[in-house]
C-alpha cells in the first residue's frame, strides 16, 4: 500500500519533468532557427566612372588639363609621363647649383678660394633643405594670407606622394615641394658671386638662413602662390597681378639686388685694383657654365609642371635666348676691347639664361631672340662699367647679370608675353605692363631693404669677415683646412 502510494506520488512529478524537458527542447529548437541579427551595412562601393569619363580623363592626362569633377577617377594619383618629367626637372636644378654653379663661381675665384665657394654652395644645399622640411615649403605655399603662408605643412606633414594638385593635376604633391626646393636652393647660392673671397663661413650660413625668412618664404608665395599678392595667374584677387614663369623676381632679383648690397656692406677685396684677381680656372668656369645651361631645361621648362606644349616652348626659348646672349656679349667684347673673351661668352650665356627665365613660356621664339640680344647688351654694360662707375666690389658679376638681368627680363615679359604662347596671358594682358613694374620696384625695395638690416646686424653681433691674415691666405686654409691644389 505505501509502495503504490509513492508511486502514485512519483507520477505528477513525472509528468512535470517530461512538460518541461518537451518545453526546453521547444525553446532550443526555436532559438536555433531564429536568425542572428543583421551585421552592419558595408559602405556603398564607389560608383563607377562611365566609358566617357575614363575617356575624358585620359584626354585631360595627355592634355595635362584639370580632370572631370566629382568622378571617381581610374588614375586618381600622379599621370606617370608628367610627373617623371619633374623629377628629371627637379634633378636638373639640383645640378645647376650641385656641381653647375659651384664650378661656375669656382672657376672664376683665385686657386686658393675655390674650395670656399664649393662649401658655401654645398653648405647652402643642405641648410636650405632642412629648413625647406621644416617650415619653408608650407610658409611658402601653404594658405595663410597674401605675404607668407601658414604652418598647416610643417614638416611636410600632408605633402603625400600620391596625391596631386598642391602643385598641378598630374604631378605628386612631394614632387611638387622638392622641386620647388631645388629653387630654394640655388637662390641664395647665386649671392655668393658677389661676396666670393671674402666672407666667413658661419656669416654666410646665419646670414642665408635669416634671409631665407625675410626674403625667399615671402617672395615664393606672394608670386607663385594661389593666394599670393603678386600671383596674377593664381589668384583672381591678387593686388597686383604679374607673372613670372619661373622665377625672375622670385629667384634673380632678390638674390642679385641682395647681392648688391651685401657686398657694398662688406667692402671691397683686400688688394682690388693693386692684386690681379683673374679667374683660376676659365676651363671650370666653362664646363661650370654649360652645366647650368642643361640645368636651366628643368628650371625654365619644368615650371610647366607637365610634358606639354608650354615646356616645349619654355625649352625652345630658353634655348634661343642663352645662345643669342652668348654671342652677343662676346661681339660686345670684341667691339669695346678687341678680343672676344671665353668669360664673356659664359657670361653672356648666363645673362641670356637669367633674362628669359620669367617669361620662358609666356613669349614666342622670336620674343626670345630679341631678349637675347638684349640681354647680351644691358647686364654687359651694368658689368663692364657701371661696377667701375659705382666702385662696389660684385666679385662675380652677381648683381651685374643676376640683379640687372632679373630686373630685365621681368619688364621684358611684359612686353611680350604673349596668349599665343600661354593662354594665361589673355585676361591679365591689359594691364600687365604696370603690373610688372610695380612687381619689380617692391621686389628691389625689399631685398635691398631686408639684406641691409639683416647684414648690419650681423656685422656688429659676429662680423662679416675673416681677419685680414686669414683673407691674406685664403679661404681654403683658414676657413676649412684644405687646399683645391696640392703641387
Amino acid at each position: 500500500m505505501s509502495l503504490r502510494m509513492n508511486i502514485h506520488c512519483l507520477k505528477p512529478i513525472r509528468m512535470l519533468l517530461t512538460v518541461g524537458c518537451f518545453a526546453l527542447l521547444a525553446s532550443v529548437a526555436t532559438f536555433a532557427q531564429t536568425p542572428p541579427p543583421p551585421a552592419a551595412a558595408a559602405p556603398a562601393a564607389p560608383t563607377e566612372p562611365t566609358t566617357e569619363q575614363r575617356i575624358a580623363d585620359l584626354e585631360a592626362y595627355v592634355n595635362n588639363t584639370a580632370r572631370t569633377p566629382n568622378v571617381n577617377s581610374k588614375i586618381p594619383g600622379p599621370g606617370p609621363g608628367h610627373n617623371s618629367w619633374q623629377m628629371v626637372s627637379t634633378a636638373l636644378v639640383i645640378f645647376m647649383t650641385l656641381p653647375g654653379l659651384a664650378l661656375f663661381y669656382g672657376g672664376l675665384v683665385r686657386r686658393k678660394n675655390v674650395l670656399s665657394v664649393l662649401a658655401q654652395c654645398m653648405g647652402i644645399a643642405g641648410l636650405v633643405s632642412i629648413l625647406w622640411w621644416a617650415v619653408g615649403y608650407s610658409l611658402s605655399f601653404s594658405g595663410g594670407n597674401a605675404f607668407i603662408g601658414d604652418l598647416a605643412n610643417k614638416f611636410l606633414d600632408g605633402v603625400d606622394a600620391g596625391k596631386t594638385g598642391a602643385g598641378y593635376y598630374w604631378i605628386s604633391d612631394i614632387m611638387w615641394a622638392m622641386f620647388q626646393l631645388s629653387f630654394a636652393i640655388i637662390t641664395p647660392a647665386l649671392i655668393l658671386g658677389a661676396i666670393a673671397e671674402r666672407m666667413k663661413f658661419s656669416a654666410v650660413l646665419v646670414f642665408v638662413a635669416i634671409w631665407m625668412f625675410v626674403v625667399y618664404f615671402p617672395f615664393a608665395h606672394m608670386v607663385w602662390s594661389t593666394t599670393g599678392f603678386m600671383c596674377g595667374p593664381l589668384n583672381p584677387n591678387a593686388t597686383i597681378k604679374a607673372i613670372d614663369f619661373a622665377g625672375g623676381t622670385v629667384v634673380h632679383m632678390t638674390s642679385g639686388w641682395s647681392a648688391l648690397v651685401l657686398c657694398i656692406i662688406l667692402g671691397p677685396r683686400i688688394g682690388l685694383g693693386k692684386e690681379s684677381m683673374a679667374p683660376h680656372s676659365m676651363v671650370l668656369c666653362m664646363v661650370g657654365t654649360g652645366m647650368l645651361w642643361v640645368g636651366w631645361y628643368g628650371f625654365n621648362a619644368g615650371s610647366a609642371l607637365g610634358a606639354d606644349a608650354i615646356a616645349s616652348t619654355a625649352f625652345a626659348t630658353t634655348t634661343l635666348a642663352a645662345a643669342t646672349a652668348g654671342f652677343v656679349w662676346a661681339m660686345a667684347e670684341w667691339i669695346t676691347r678687341g678680343k672676344p673673351s671665353v668669360l664673356g661668352f659664359c657670361s653672356g650665356i648666363v645673362a641670356g639664361l637669367v633674362v628669359i627665365t620669367p617669361g620662358a613660356g609666356f613669349v614666342l621664339p622670336t620674343s626670345a631672340v630679341i631678349i637675347g640680344v638684349l640681354a647680351g647688351i644691358v647686364p654687359f654694360l651694368a658689368c663692364a662699367y657701371l661696377k667701375k662707375m659705382l666702385g662696389y666690389d660684385d666679385a662675380l658679376d652677381t648683381f651685374g647679370v643676376h640683379g640687372v638681368g632679373g630686373t630685365l627680363g621681368a619688364i621684358l615679359t611684359g612686353v611680350f608675353a604673349d596668349e599665343k604662347a600661354n593662354s594665361v596671358v589673355g585676361p591679365l594682358k591689359a594691364g600687365l605692363m604696370g603690373a610688372q613694374l610695380k612687381a619689380v620696384a617692391i621686389t628691389i625695395v625689399w631685398s635691398v631693404v631686408a639684406t641691409a638690416v639683416i647684414a648690419l646686424i650681423l656685422k656688429a653681433v659676429m662680423g662679416l669677415r675673416p681677419t685680414e691674415e686669414a683673407e691674406r691666405q685664403g679661404l681654403d686654409i683658414s676657413e676649412h683646412g684644405e687646399e683645391g691644389y696640392v703641387s
